[in-house]
């Protein structure tokens, strides 16, 4: 098994990081579970060496076997959030998670436009891994309209690119060709770049498959054969908006979320939380691992 990687990559010892922290927003659902969205992000965003501050917008009674509840939050709640992270921490990245409905991506987009960052990582969350949904249908054309031209890069799994283009959901994306035609058709939307997640393909390699405007280039690792992927998606948009966060290039960031977000899920076998589909150890790192 791979040595873990100490995923903090910005030197400890230096005056610099003594005295500034890499920050993240997150703004996201809350899990109960504590395996996805907020719960998550927080835990990734840590264990890779940023801090993490958050906007909360909706709550979920949530578990490893799926979603039984959810509750939005108020629009001017969502926004005295934002109010009152951005009148007081410099913030350098934000990643996007569940929005669940329109009026929340609206609420979001304006106080993007009051209060712009640099680099946005937009995590189009629209499913559970148990299969629940995380955002109205109806929603979906205010996500483009609103999020996408302003995201650095966007990290949809293969179907939620497929829901993003309204094609079949049952369509099988399985080949480098396929993966690659979605990334063009999605970057065609308006966003920046574009990183389609192949965590959920039928294919010996687990890739990702990033596109931008100038470059292409695909992120591989082993397939690991687990059933402990809960928060998978949230993870992997934190992790690379924590290295954007620290200075890295966004290919770098991506390739060094990929490394991390591999270790999570192979540690995570060893987990033995609820009876569903568990979550993935954020933090290998700190712990012994044999």
């Amino acid at each position: 098994m791979d040595k873990p990687l100490p995923f903090s990559t910005r030197d400890s010892t230096s005056s610099t990081a003594q005295t500034q922290s890499p920050i993240v927003l997150s703004v996201a659902g809350s899990d109960s579970g504590g395996g996805a969205g907020i719960q998550a992000d927080i835990k990734a965003i840590s264990a890779t060496g940023s801090y993490a501050c958050t906007v909360i917008t909706a709550l979920t009674a949530q578990n490893t076997c799926g979603v039984s509840a959810v509750l939005p939050v108020a629009q001017d709640f969502i926004k005295a959030q934002f109010d009152a992270v951005f009148t007081d921490i410099a913030v350098d990245v934000v990643k996007i998670g569940m929005l669940g409905d329109a009026a929340t991506i609206r609420t979001v987009a304006e106080a993007l436009r009051q209060y712009p960052v640099k680099q946005i990582v937009l995590d189009p969350v629209m499913v559970a891994t148990s299969g629940d949904l995380l955002l109205e249908k109806a929603a979906i054309s205010s996500l483009i309209t609103e999020l996408l031209p302003m995201a650095t890069v966007v990290t949809p799994n293969i179907a939620e690119a497929l829901a993003l283009l309204s094609l079949d959901p049952e369509q099988k994306i399985n080949t480098e060709s396929q993966s690659l035609a979605l990334c063009r058709d999605l970057l065609a939307l308006g966003c920046q770049s574009v990183l389609v997640k192949g965590g959920h393909q039928d294919t010996p390699l687990s890739c990702d498959y990033w596109l931008s405007e100038q470059r292409q280039q695909i992120f591989s690792s082993p397939r690991i054969d687990t059933p402990n992927t809960h928060g998978t998606g949230c993870t992997l948009s934190s992790a690379i908006a924590s290295f954007l966060a620290q200075g890295h290039s966004l290919t770098a960031a991506i390739e060094l979320a990929k490394q991390y977000i591999t270790q999570a899920i192979r540690h995570g076998k060893q987990l033995h939380i609820g009876n569903g589909s568990g979550p993935v150890e954020h933090f290998f790192a700190q712990k012994n691992y044999d």
